[in-house]
């Protein structure tokens, strides 16, 4: 089955951009778009698309408003954020609101695609360059938060960290340097001593533990 995916922007020719890049992957299907918050409200809930992409700084009604009030009248909708804002602030709304993307326009070209398969799978997908920078300024976070899951060890959260923030097991042991052979052993570990097993679950736990938000 096809992905069923509705885009909202408010500019013209952001959206006929957008819409050719999502058009051209033959497992998608656009079922709607809208170029104001209130209009991509509305286009949601009538066709109760699979993904919606929605710019965050959409006239009437911003993305991460309509994020949020997804979260309680569609919440099986899942919500990639599309903005040109880089800073922790926009970022960690947006992940608190409850979406499950946040894709910078200026890299859209190279990422959206792989967002949105990402997230349609029930993963989270973070801009590669904010996703970084995420990781990196938490990292100090790491033994404070560990104090309270005496189970995991620190490597064991560092990876499960970077697994929530959408790296794949090669970029995580690129950033780690270790083996993806490691990489994995070390999710394998902490995913049992958890009792959680997919992505979707290790996103859900680390919101738990603060792990996606700004120190």
């Amino acid at each position: 089955m096809k992905t069923r995916v509705v885009l909202a922007d408010d500019h013209q020719i952001v959206l006929a951009g957008l819409r050719m890049l999502l058009e051209g992957q033959p497992d998608f299907e656009l079922v709607g778009q809208a170029t104001s918050g209130a209009e991509a409200l509305r286009v949601i809930k009538d066709t109760m698309p699979d993904i919606a992409i929605l710019d965050i700084s959409l006239p009437q009604l911003s993305g991460i408003v309509i994020t949020r009030q997804l979260q309680d009248e569609c919440p099986d909708v899942k919500v990639i954020l599309l903005t040109s804002h880089e800073d922790r602030g926009y970022l960690t709304q947006a992940l608190d609101g409850g979406a499950r993307g946040y894709v910078l326009k200026k890299s859209a070209s190279e990422c959206l695609i792989d967002a949105v398969r990402g997230v349609h799978v029930g993963g989270l997908y973070v801009d590669p360059s904010m996703a970084g920078y995420l990781s990196d300024t938490s990292r100090s976070r790491t033994s404070r938060v560990g104090i309270g899951l005496p189970g995991l060890s620190e490597r064991e959260i560092e990876v499960l960290k970077l697994v929530a923030l959408g790296l794949t097991t090669k970029q995580i042991a690129d950033r780690l340097q270790l083996s993806a052979k490691s990489v994995e052993t070390y999710r394998g570990r902490g995913c049992a001593k958890l009792g959680i097993r997919t992505r979707d679950e290790i996103v859900r736990f680390a919101v738990t533990q603060g792990w996606l938000s700004g120190p």
